[in-house]
């Protein structure tokens, strides 16, 4: 954890990852976790921040049931990263987000509340003491929209996943993302009132929660009504916010330095060391795969969505020698079978079918050895069996046919059963029903019959 050394792991019996230390006992004595630090000025790197060469951890005072000390130990007026900025894509056009600041602190235990007559709640405190980097957006905001707060979040998430500080499990806890609402009439300057809303759990639930919230408080407004600065939870089953508790302001939480720990020093060394470390992010492969691959945006924009599938089109790419290939397989029928097997189609790591094996498969429709329409099926097959596709298409006699011969044969037969359609191309011109004679051999084939020595066979017997 931050400030211990008990397992940061989710989940698990209640209670039993903790310590003196994130349980708060009295007399007990924090040390700092470095590698949560160097997370953090990833971090803050990533979203083009100013690193502060000094840092300083604070006490920031409030009572409630999952805060075992009374008070979070948290960073204040000198966080780690400050006057960063990202740029988003929203509703058609280039939005620039500034961030105020990227700080470390100590997360909170969870309660949780089991309703019924005798309604009780319970805390559990392995979550205490985790370490809790938190991302500020900066004031006045630039977010306007929950299209907008949606872009952003899914955005960061792509960062922080990329540099590997960050799974991005929402449903786990380990992104967080809770908005500050608030509204103003058309033409003022004053903001209003705001709002913080909690339990939001996925990218749906932030749309979701921030229009509610906007509707909630305009009505309020036309009604007169004041808006209480406060914090709100979100209900997914009922599809609203609801109060939780009061919000505490600023000066309420009495910050002042924690005496337990002394500045933290960020040389320049230790900044150069992890600056080298950082890898290639989002925006600069996006452009790498439009500009070197010959992809898309749209294409070049799913397949960076995350590292480990941009990671997983590359390698396929670079052994397979057909990077758009490479692109429609993965997007297309590899992740239909992902998802309809309850795999998770952006992390390929789950993926049956390694990138080398693609690769293998896509160099088989390449050189002719399969058919476009077998390698569907043989894709399938390679899914279920784990098997290299040679074997596969060896063991189950899938190989093209390309003795033309034997094409002929077929040709000669499917022309002979369709005269109607033979005179219609002869005698009325009429080309398009070509196709047909085409998909005709390619049935008789069983889809094994090279589709160019098809084509060519069909109009040398059609011009006999």
């Amino acid at each position: 954890k931050m400030f211990c050394g008990c397992r940061n792991e989710f989940g698990g019996e209640p209670n039993t990852r903790c310590c003196p230390i994130c349980m708060g006992m009295p007399g007990s004595l924090p040390v700092m976790n470095k590698r949560a630090v160097e997370h953090v000025i990833r971090t803050a790197l990533a979203l083009n921040c100013e690193v502060n060469r000094e840092a300083k951890f604070d006490r920031k005072n409030y009572f409630y049931p999952d805060l075992p000390k009374g008070y979070q130990i948290s960073e204040y007026d000198f966080p780690i990263g400050v006057g960063g900025w990202m740029d988003i894509e929203a509703n058609g056009q280039t939005k620039r987000i500034h961030i105020r600041r990227v700080h470390l602190e100590e997360d909170t235990g969870k309660l949780f509340h089991v309703p019924g007559d005798e309604a009780e709640s319970f805390v559990d405190l392995n979550r205490s003491g985790v370490p809790l980097m938190e991302i500020v957006t900066e004031f006045p905001p630039d977010i306007h929209s929950a299209d907008e707060a949606r872009a952003y979040l899914m955005k960061l998430r792509a960062i922080l996943t990329y540099i590997g500080v960050c799974d991005g499990k929402m449903e786990e806890g380990s992104l967080r993302c809770e908005p500050n609402v608030s509204i103003r009439p058309v033409g003022s300057d004053t903001f209003g009132v705001k709002t913080e809303i909690k339990n939001l759990n996925s990218f749906r639930a932030v749309q979701k929660g921030i229009e509610y919230e906007v509707a909630r408080q305009a009505e309020l407004l036309e009604r007169g009504e004041p808006i209480p600065q406060e914090t709100r939870g979100w209900s997914d089953a009922r599809q609203v916010t609801f109060s939780q508790r009061s919000k505490e302001g600023e000066q309420e939480y009495r910050y002042f330095p924690e005496p337990d720990l002394v500045p933290l020093q960020i040389s320049d060394d230790w900044l150069a060391e992890i600056r080298d470390s950082m890898p290639e992010l989002p925006d600069a492969r996006f452009a790498r795969f439009v500009n070197n691959y010959g992809l898309t945006p749209y294409d070049a924009g799913l397949l960076t969505d995350t590292r480990a599938l941009a990671d997983y089109f590359e390698e396929a790419a670079r052994l397979s020698g057909n990077a758009k290939a490479s692109a429609n397989w993965i997007m297309g029928d590899l992740t239909r079978l992902l998802n309809a097997n309850g795999r998770d189609a952006d992390n390929l790591a789950e993926s049956p079918i390694p990138p080398a094996r693609l690769a293998a498969m896509i160099r088989l429709i390449d050189d002719g050895t399969v058919s476009g329409k077998i390698a569907k099926s043989l894709l399938e097959a390679m899914f279920t069996t784990g098997d290299a596709p040679e074997a596969i298409v060896e063991a189950r006699g899938w190989k093209t046919i390309k003795d033309a011969g034997a094409i002929a044969a077929l040709v000669a037969k499917v022309l002979a059963d369709n005269p109607a359609i033979v005179a219609d191309i002869q005698e009325r011109g009429l080309t398009q029903k070509r196709g047909f004679l085409v998909g005709q051999v390619m049935k008789q084939s069983q889809g094994k019959a090279d589709p160019q020595e098809v084509n060519r066979l069909i109009d040398a017997q059609l011009e006999q």
